[in-house]
């Protein structure tokens, strides 16, 4: 099933039978993703008299309850709302859904003090100026460990804001990474990385962007141009689990 696309007067042909899923779903337990110290995914059927929302435990139906954090257990995207003091939420915010996007992979460079930043030299050359209205970050080495790894306390690698500037600059509105934050895990509230994207506060802040934390991307995608299908659940929340797609130009 092809797909047509005319952006700026370029065409692009997509074929969607094919999705690339780049999420890493919501999975109650210990062995999955999670970051900050949040409490696992924990799923439990309702259980009211002689009812169970369960089928392997005789219920007619499965009915169960949900506890996550949205920011600590999988794949989520998130708007400005994060960090203002406005409410905003991602219904609110994000109103596009379908974007050109470049996937490139990095390896973060080791400072002094043992952090691990993605530079601005680092995002320049691997974007090189592409049009691109999002950009998905494969931070390397890259192995389906992030699929189950608890980034709490372990001081992942980061973002420098610079070269959060640099993406702002270069028209990216929508930013994928496979990292719990683009900030620091602790860097003393200063969160200048998640200010830099959505140029908050200014009077120009960038309601209609947004950052997806936490995704996966397999080797066997290629760095390259692609589209984007970004989707998310309509929580009334500054984030919410999300399950973007790729996919590749014919």
């Amino acid at each position: 099933m092809r797909a047509n696309i005319k952006l700026n007067d370029e065409n692009f042909s997509i074929d969607l039978s094919k999705p690339i899923d780049i999420s890493i779903p919501l999975k109650a337990g210990l062995d999955t993703v999670s970051a900050f110290y949040a409490s696992p995914v924990h799923i439990a059927p309702v259980r009211a008299g002689d009812f169970v929302g369960d089928t392997q435990e005789g219920g007619v139906v499965n009915f169960k309850n949900v506890q996550f954090n949205p920011h600590g257990n999988g794949t989520h995207t998130e708007c400005v709302g994060h960090i203002s003091t406005g409410g905003e939420t991602v219904n609110e915010c994000i109103k596009q859904f379908f974007f050109l996007a470049e996937l490139i992979s990095v390896y973060p460079v080791k400072l002094a003090n043992g952090d691990r930043v993605i530079t601005q030299q680092q995002i320049a050359d691997a974007f090189n100026n592409k049009l691109a209205q999002a950009l998905v970050l494969r931070t390397l080495p890259n192995d389906d460990l992030k699929l189950r790894t608890n980034y709490s306390g372990s001081n992942p690698p980061y973002i420098h804001h610079e070269a959060i500037t640099y993406m702002v600059q270069n028209g990216i509105e929508h930013l994928l990474l496979d990292l719990p934050s683009v900030d620091k895990e602790q860097d003393e509230g200063k969160l200048l990385a998640h200010k830099a994207f959505w140029q908050y506060p200014s009077k120009q802040v960038r309601l209609g962007c947004s950052i997806t934390e936490l995704i996966y991307v397999p080797n066997t995608v290629k760095d390259g141009t692609y589209f984007i299908n970004l989707q998310f659940a309509s929580l009334s929340l500054d984030a919410s689990p999300s399950k973007p797609i790729l996919y590749k130009l014919l």
